[in-house]
């Protein structure tokens, strides 16, 4: 019998996008751009060791094995022994094994990887997980050589949000706002929002935390944007999938929480919106890049 994958494993690879494959190589190819930008802010040297991590299925790592010389390394780095396992195979798949390391490992506490032994430190969605994120930055300034370099990309939730509290997942929801906020609590239950990391911090915490932990150069872009649309999706894509690994997916909560009567109601509501992206986007993602500060202060 197949062992279950724990939560991480089992929202990067099936939940975020519903169990769909053709979606799931669409979300990887919408990813590329963020990988590319990224290691291009990393400023690559062929024989460079980077670390990524919260490495997830291994977008950044594997981009940046593509970009190093023969004699650069990789060393993938998770919370998830899954996913680490999933990155192995693939590695072991491209042939590229013997040069990368593989590390059980939390951003605020980087246990196994030596002080000054890494040129890069990259993340994608990762600190928005991390109660403790001076502890990872701390960490990150650690591991580093000197002139070593960081490369993070960040959602910033706070700025994600909508205002408007007959808004549900995008969707204007005021005929069903009382099925809603139902649905809303039970979230709200499940990841409470005054102990949520994702939602503890903004740009310009990034900052502060990168030139407190010792780095310069730093340099931030913050891209903000509204729309009054959404892609549209099938609702049993929509139903089968969760916002972030902390949380089940939506169609279990509705099922949970709305008497059948309001789960009908509620549905024959939403389904329309869904299906034809009658909803708002917003999005807020911060790409911050920085050195480590040397002894005279300056960049090294």
């Amino acid at each position: 019998m197949t062992q279950p994958r724990d939560q991480w494993h089992r929202w990067l690879l099936e939940l975020r996008h519903g169990g769909d494959a053709d979606h799931a190589a669409e979300v990887r190819q919408a990813l590329l751009p963020v990988r590319d930008e990224v290691l291009d802010r990393a400023a690559l040297r062929p024989d460079d060791t980077l670390l990524d991590v919260g490495t997830g299925d291994g977008l950044i790592a594997f981009g940046a094995l593509d970009r190093l010389g023969p004699g650069g390394r990789v060393i993938f780095a998770d919370i998830s022994a899954d996913l680490l396992e999933h990155c192995r195979a693939a590695a072991t798949a491209a042939g590229q094994l013997d040069r990368c390391a593989f590390v059980l490992a939390g951003a605020e506490r980087l246990a196994g990887i030596e002080d000054g032994s890494v040129d890069v430190v990259t993340t994608r969605s990762v600190l928005i997980y991390v109660a403790d994120k001076a502890a990872a930055f701390a960490e990150f300034r650690r591991v580093l050589r000197p002139g070593g370099r960081i490369s993070l990309h960040e959602p910033i939730n706070v700025l994600m949000r909508e205002c408007d509290a007959a808004v549900f997942f995008g969707y204007p929801i005021g005929p069903v706002a009382e099925f809603a906020a139902k649905v809303e609590a039970r979230f709200a239950a499940i990841q409470p929002a005054g102990t949520d990391p994702m939602v503890d911090f903004d740009d310009r915490d990034l900052v502060r935390l990168a030139e407190r932990a010792g780095f310069d150069d730093i340099r931030l872009d913050l891209r903000v944007s509204v729309t009054s649309w959404r892609a549209p999706q099938p609702w049993d894509r929509f139903l089968r999938s969760s916002p972030n690994p902390k949380v089940p997916p939506l169609g279990e909560v509705l099922e949970e929480t709305l008497s059948p009567a309001e789960l009908a109601a509620f549905t024959a509501y939403l389904r329309p919106l869904v299906e034809t992206g009658r909803g708002e986007h917003r999005r807020a993602l911060a790409d911050l890049s920085a050195r480590v500060r040397s002894a005279a202060g300056e960049a090294g």
